[in-house]
Parts: C-alpha cells; sequence; structure tokens
C-alpha cells in the first residue's frame, strides 16, 4: 500500500517535516511504500472556481502551469494521505490551503475519487492555533468521503526553530503511533477499499 505526505511549510528540515516523517517511518516498517513531497514555498495557486473540473472530469486542474496536477497525482495514487501545516496565524499556509481547495473540488468532481481513502492531518505550532489547522485539514477530508484515523492526542507537536519538536516526547510518540494506525487501518480497509460508492456533487446530487 501507499502512502503520501504532503509538507505545507516551506522550511526544508523544519519541525513540520519531522513531523511527517516520523509518521512515515512508522509505515515503512510496516511495508507500505511511502512518498514525501514538500509545497511550501513553490508555485501552487489558489483555485480559480472557473469548474473547468467538473466540464473535463479528467482527474486535473484547468490551471496546469504551476505544480498542482504533479501533486494531484500522486493523492489519486496514494492508498493514505497525510498533509502537514506549520501553524500560520491559526491556520494552514497558502500553499496548502490552495492545495486542499483545489484536490477537494477536482476529486469531487470526478465522483468523489477521496472517498474510503485515510487521511490524517499534522500540525507544527510554537504556542496556539494548532487545532483550526488540524481542522481545515480534516474539513477536506471529512467532506470528501475520507476515513480519519484517531491515535493518542491531537496530532501536533510543538517547535518554534527548526528541529525543536524533536524535543516533543508526546508528539514523536503521537507520530509513530499515527503511522501504525494509518498501517494497521489500510489492512482493514483493503479488502473493501475499491467498493466505496461515488460521492455526487452536492449541487447536483
Amino acid at each position: 500500500m501507499k502512502v503520501v505526505a504532503v509538507n505545507g511549510s516551506p522550511r526544508k528540515g523544519g519541525n513540520t517535516e519531522i513531523l511527517l516523517r516520523k509518521a512515515l517511518e512508522s509505515l515503512e516498517e510496516e511495508g507500505w511504500e511511502t512518498e514525501y513531497v514538500r509545497i511550501g514555498g513553490r508555485k501552487i495557486r489558489g483555485c480559480m472556481a472557473c469548474y473547468k473540473c467538473f466540464e473535463n472530469k479528467n482527474l486535473r486542474c484547468a490551471v496546469d502551469n504551476d505544480r498542482f496536477n504533479e501533486v494531484m497525482e500522486k493523492l489519486l495514487a496514494a492508498d493514505a494521505i497525510i498533509l502537514g501545516s506549520p501553524t500560520y496565524f491559526a491556520d494552514v499556509t497558502a500553499e496548502l490551503k490552495a492545495l486542499l481547495d483545489r484536490a477537494g473540488l477536482v476529486a469531487l468532481a470526478n465522483g468523489g475519487k477521496f472517498g474510503g481513502k485515510i487521511g490524517a492531518a499534522v500540525v507544527a505550532v510554537r504556542r496556539g492555533g494548532a487545532i483550526h489547522v488540524f481542522d481545515t485539514i480534516n474539513h477536506m477530508y471529512l467532506m470528501s468521503g475520507m476515513i480519519v484515523p484517531g491515535s493518542i492526542y491531537w496530532n501536533r507537536g510543538n517547535g518554534l526553530n527548526p528541529g525543536e519538536v524533536a524535543g516533543d516526547d508526546e508528539a514523536m510518540r503521537n507520530m509513530r503511533h499515527l503511522g501504525k494506525t494509518i498501517a494497521w487501518m489500510g489492512k482493514a480497509l483493503a479488502p473493501v477499499k475499491d467498493a466505496y460508492p461515488p460521492l455526487p456533487y452536492a449541487a447536483g446530487a
């Protein structure tokens, strides 16, 4: 099975990356194919609400001059998706918000292609605002028919400067457990993963 972790942070080697890689470590131990992608600080624009994805139904966004379609292919091919972000004014980064909006809409436009996939949110935070970031990511998962696993706490870790989150022992334990939970859930869902019913877009249901 395959999992892709997408980092919305512009910091290479930063706290969000540390958290995501710790979760991926557990999945690798369980024999999963893992992939890590960083979109933070890179060109990915917001949704234009042109709704061409509903006309084309080709699993792509009509805006094809940034990284979105490359990342969307990876999300569609994965059994589980982990989206991570630092906390920017109590929310996700602009790049991750753009991905959430466009990926969620393209998936819905094509019959709910995220339905039945596993989706986990991971948050790096200095002090406050992490739960709002957590909710922003999970809202897209839940309205897309995805299955959100729990762990031993909210999937967040504390740290400001790069590397500080590694000293948050509870967060590190949580990330390892999150990876194990995703692996367990993947095994449980494997026999029925292709049986999830298509999701009609709400406006046309």
